[in-house]
């Protein structure tokens, strides 16, 4: 295995723990088309007590993976056209994540506007959806696990590191309940979030 290739026991942490921690890695795609790569810059937490998790009223078939091994991707569908993609989190049986809001392009920017149809580099992942489409990142990811694959998280160091940065905390973004708590994590300064943060 890729020694960059962010380990199981990554995922371990708590919920929030690791929706801090992600910030900085890097997500790859490696799919026919070519290889895509961000930096992820903005995350949000889910907690099972949480009113705005999709876990918070028990296990369906929409919502299984949360409850399966953390390290896993969880993509659901939005508005009836956009997917998201989540990181499965917490010990199997309880259902959290944390969802990945935007990355700054690293590689396949190419590729990464064909699939947007945009130009301007800071429009490309900024946002949920945004990010997705960009990426390549489908319903056919729902499940798999972040570890090996065609779709994997790296350590910073994958695309040289970044310098040390500060993470600025907010309350999240698009929900209408659970909308108090202090569950976004961004990058402080980075022109590619979803919403200044």
């Amino acid at each position: 295995m890729n020694p960059l290739v962010l380990p199981p026991t990554f995922y371990s942490a708590s919920t929030v723990t690791v929706a801090r921690r992600l910030l900085g890695t890097c997500l790859i795609h490696e799919s026919d088309e070519g290889l895509c790569a961000g930096r992820i810059v903005e995350t949000e937490a889910y907690l099972r007590d949480d009113p705005a998790c999709h876990a918070s009223r028990g296990q369906t078939t929409r919502n299984a993976v949360m409850f399966g091994p953390p390290g896993h991707v969880y993509v659901y569908l939005i508005y009836g056209m956009y997917n998201c993609f989540n990181v499965v989190t917490a010990a199997e049986g309880i259902g959290e994540a944390v969802l990945v809001r935007a990355l700054e392009p690293l590689a396949g920017i190419e590729l990464m506007r064909q699939r947007r149809g945009r130009s301007e580099l800071k429009e490309l992942c900024s946002g949920p959806g945004k990010l997705v489409q960009a990426m390549g990142v489908t319903r056919s990811h729902n499940g798999a696990a972040l570890t090996h694959g065609a779709l994997t998280l790296h350590a910073a160091e994958r695309f040289g590191g970044i310098p040390r940065f500060e993470i600025s905390v907010s309350q999240r973004i698009g929900i209408n309940v659970g909308v108090e708590l202090p569950l976004r994590f961004c990058v402080k300064g980075s022109t590619f979030l979803s919403k200044k943060g």
